[in-house]
Parts: C-alpha cells; sequence; structure tokens
C-alpha cells in the first residue's frame, strides 16, 4: 500500500472538510427535499455499484463508473448543498485501482461533492426558465463542474508525486471539459423530464441509454489499450531476443505507414499496415538465439532455419484476431515480386498488398541502421538501391511511395531504449492503462561493444552482388 507524503494529506484533509462546509447548510435548511436528495443519490449510487462492489465470486464489469449526469441532474434540480450531498455515497463507492483504496474513495466524494456544489452556484447565478434558457447555464455549470475536478486532480498529483504545478495540471482540462459538456446535457435532460408531467420514468429512460453508451464506449478503450499492450509484449520478447537489431520493427512500422500514407490508405489499414512493420520479425522468438546472434556467415541449414521465420511468426500472431491484415504482412514480408522469395515463393499480384509495403520498409531500414556486419548506408544511397531493385524483388509502387514520403518529409527514424522497454514490460502487466499512439521513442540506444551478427535482412546489393536484402537474416 502506498503511503501518502504529509503535503498530500493535508491537501486530501482540506478538500473533505472543504466538501464537509459544502453539505452542513443541507442538514440545517428546512427546505430541503430530501425525496429527491435520496432518490438521485440512491441512483448515482447504483451506477457506481457494478464496479466499485462486484457481487460475491464474480468480477467488477470494466468501464462503470463516475456516471456524472445524476450529479448534474441534481445540480439543476437541487440546491447546491443538496447536490454535493447525492455525490457523496457514488464518490464512495467508486472503484479505485491502487492504495490506499479508502482514502481515495473519500477523494473522490470531496472532490464530486466540492465540484457539484461550484456548478450548483453556477447554475443558479445564470439559470433561465424553461428549456432553451437553461443550455447556456447548463453549459456553464458543467464546465465549473469540469474544472473544479481537474483543479483538485491537479493539486493531488502535485502534493503527492511532487509534480511541478505546470505538470501536474497539463492537459486535464482539455481532457474533461468534451465529457463533462455531454454528461451535462444528459443531466438536463433528465432533469428536464424529471419537472415533466411525465416525472421521474421519464427521466430514467434519457439515463438508462447514456449509462450503456458510457460502459460501451469504456469497454472499448480497454479493449484497445489491451490491443497495444499485446503488441508491446510481442515487440519487447523480439527486441530482447535480437537485442542488436532493438527498435528495427519500429522503424519498419514507421517507414510501412509513411508508404501507406503516400498510397492514400485510409486511416484503420494504415494502423494495420503499421501493426504489422512493428510485428514482421515476432517469429524471430521461434529461431534460436545462437542463430540470430552468430558472428559470421550462415550455412545453409541455419539458413534454411532462418527462413522459417515468417511461419513461425504467423503461427505466433495467428490467433490474435484484432491483428487482421497484418498477419498476411507477416506471412509473406519475404516474397519477391519475381517469385524467388520465401516462404511459399509468391511473385506480382500474388503477394498481399501489405506483405509489399513491409518488405520495403524492411530492407530501408536495414539498409540505413548500423549492424555489425555493415555500416549503415545514407538515406539517398538506400532509396536509389530500392529503385535498382524495383520490379524484380520489391513492389515500383510501393518503392516510389517511400521515395516520395521521404522526399516530403525526411526519414526520423525511432529508436527503443532500455528505459522504454521498461515502461513497454509495465504496459504489458497494466492493459487497463492508455498507452500512446505509436511506440515510445529516445535517444539511440550505444552499441554494444562485441555485437552479435543479427538475423535482419542484409543488404548485400549496396556492396555489389546481390539484390537487396537477399540475405534470410
Amino acid at each position: 500500500m502506498r503511503v501518502l507524503p504529509p503535503v498530500a494529506r493535508a491537501y486530501i484533509l482540506g478538500a473533505v472538510l472543504a466538501a464537509v462546509a459544502c453539505v452542513v447548510p443541507a442538514f440545517t435548511d428546512p427546505s430541503t427535499p430530501w425525496a429527491d436528495v435520496a432518490l438521485l443519490a440512491a441512483l448515482y449510487l447504483g451506477c457506481e455499484l457494478p464496479s466499485g462492489c462486484p457481487l460475491p465470486g464474480r468480477r467488477a464489469p470494466e468501464g462503470i463508473g463516475s456516471f456524472l449526469p445524476v450529479v448534474l441532474a441534481a445540480v439543476f434540480l437541487l440546491p447546491p448543498e443538496a447536490a454535493a450531498l447525492v455525490a457523496v455515497p457514488g464518490g464512495l463507492a467508486q472503484s479505485v485501482v491502487r492504495g490506499p483504496a479508502g482514502v481515495r474513495r473519500v477523494w473522490h466524494a470531496a472532490q464530486q461533492g466540492l465540484a457539484a456544489w461550484t456548478a450548483g452556484h453556477t447554475y443558479g447565478l445564470l439559470a433561465g426558465d424553461g428549456f432553451p434558457y437553461a443550455l447556456l447555464p447548463a453549459a456553464a455549470a458543467a464546465v465549473a463542474f469540469c474544472l473544479v475536478l481537474t483543479a483538485l486532480d491537479g493539486g493531488v498529483l502535485a502534493a503527492a508525486e511532487s509534480r511541478p504545478a505546470a505538470t501536474a495540471w497539463r492537459g486535464l482540462p482539455a481532457r474533461s471539459l468534451l465529457p463533462s459538456c455531454v454528461h451535462g446535457l444528459v443531466g438536463l435532460m433528465m432533469a428536464v423530464m424529471w419537472r415533466s408531467p411525465y416525472g421521474l420514468p421519464a427521466a430514467l429512460l434519457v439515463l438508462l441509454p447514456m449509462y450503456v453508451s458510457c460502459w460501451v464506449f469504456a469497454q472499448y478503450h480497454r479493449e484497445h489499450a489491451a490491443h497495444r499492450a499485446t503488441i508491446r509484449a510481442l515487440v519487447q520478447a523480439v527486441d530482447i531476443k535480437d537485442r542488436y537489431t532493438r527498435g528495427h520493427g519500429e522503424r519498419v512500422g514507421q517507414a510501412s505507414a509513411m508508404i501507406a500514407r503516400e498510397l492514400g490508405m485510409a486511416d484503420d489499414r494504415r494502423e494495420v499496415v503499421r501493426i504489422a512493420g512493428i510485428l514482421h520479425d515476432v517469429g524471430k522468438l521461434g529461431v534460436p538465439t545462437r542463430l540470430l546472434r552468430k558472428d559470421g556467415p550462415l550455412t545453409p541449414d541455419e539458413r534454411r532455419i532462418i527462413e522459417l521465420h515468417p511461419e513461425y511468426g504467423h503461427e505466433i500472431v495467428r490467433g490474435i484476431g484484432f491483428l487482421g491484415e497484418a498477419r498476411s504482412a507477416i506471412l509473406h514480408h519475404h516474397e519477391r515480386i519475381d517469385g524467388s522469395g520465401y516462404p511459399y515463393g509468391l511473385s506480382g499480384e500474388q503477394i498481399p498488398v501489405l506483405a509489399r509495403v513491409v518488405a520495403v520498409a524492411d530492407s530501408f531500414d536495414a539498409m540505413t541502421s548500423t549492424r555489425s556486419y555493415s555500416r549503415a548506408r545514407p538515406v539517398p544511397t538506400a532509396l536509389a538501391e530500392l529503385e535498382r531493385c524495383a520490379g524484380t524483388q520489391f513492389d515500383p509502387e510501393m518503392v516510389r511511395a517511400l521515395v516520395d514520403a521521404i522526399g516530403r518529409h525526411g526519414w526520423h527514424p525511432v529508436v527503443t531504449s532500455d528505459a522504454d522497454l521498461q515502461v513497454i514490460a509495465a504496459d504489458a502487466v497494466d492493459a487497463a492503462h492508455p498507452v500512446p499512439e505509436a511506440p515510445a521513442v529516445s535517444a539511440a540506444p550505444p552499441a554494444p561493444p562485441a555485437p552479435a551478427v543479427s538475423a535482419e535482412t542484409v543488404p548485400e546489393a549496396v556492396s555489389g552482388a546481390a539484390p537487396a536484402g537477399r540475405d534470410a537474416r
């Protein structure tokens, strides 16, 4: 369990005392509508309980929590101190990922109570009569609610983690403003229906679809985060096994995405080809490490073993449904346009489009990266070599797309360092946390003192004899 520093404890205590001061007037005011307070508080608590308090023997459904339309409906229906009171039971029931759980739940309740109290006063100052005139005051109340939440969040981060204030608050309002406004609109619709002749049943009909939508949306983001964590874990495993080509997969993914963008592929397909580039060598996990790190030329038998890595890779990812078309690119990225590639000797249009993209990106990075058996070639030299082999080894359209993309945007390769790999490992363990859009980048790590020969593509044609990337490694 994490121990909070004294400054953070004092900050949380101050917020709790302020929240208590906000709700106390509700108990002393005889006009407080206790029936509405109890009903709204029960509704909010009911929205939070599925994630905070699962049934015995069952997992809590992920993605349900912080369902703010009920609290914002209370802001529009009740006095500010009563609205703050509505937020308390649900805040105490919210699920927490890390300890201390009790302190975090009390913090959530105090934070939301203060935000509801502030939003209530904002709405009261601006409120108009009737639905159309309430839109602007409701929007202002939702913004006030958001700003209080983010201000308190930034403050507790600064106090608990000793972050600079500017760093702690950076990005919080921008990420929270739109969801708060959407929740505010739903809360306003709920309040309007509550006060209509149809009463509570109509208000619940407004609430239920939004609740289901929030749950589905959260599930989608958790699944997407899990997909990224899976990819990062596979990349980490390959980089650890073949450490001298660390970062190669990410750079191939980067170059593949550049080609796809130049070809005008849709965003979703461009993401698939980027993932295919990142994972194209995942089959190395099935190749003996001694061959990947062999310091010297491969024997014919060793070469045949190395040439199995596309099939190993396909087997590894075959059961990962979300990879889709990327699986065929992993299997066929060593095929050649003239049919002399492997593993199946496909030629021309028989080779999947994404595999042709990855093949160009793979050889380009192999030529522009330093290996134990070759020094990095200048980008213009590598592009010229790709153009020379276009039509025999590579699809000319893919080569032309890469040449045009680099001519327009330049080549700024990404490299993964040891520190980044530790972050990747942590992300893979906790897939529920969001991850960056692209693999983390940093300065290139220093070359090992005695690097082993990588099982990557060797651009022999640059030195004279064979087409680029002819070596299986």
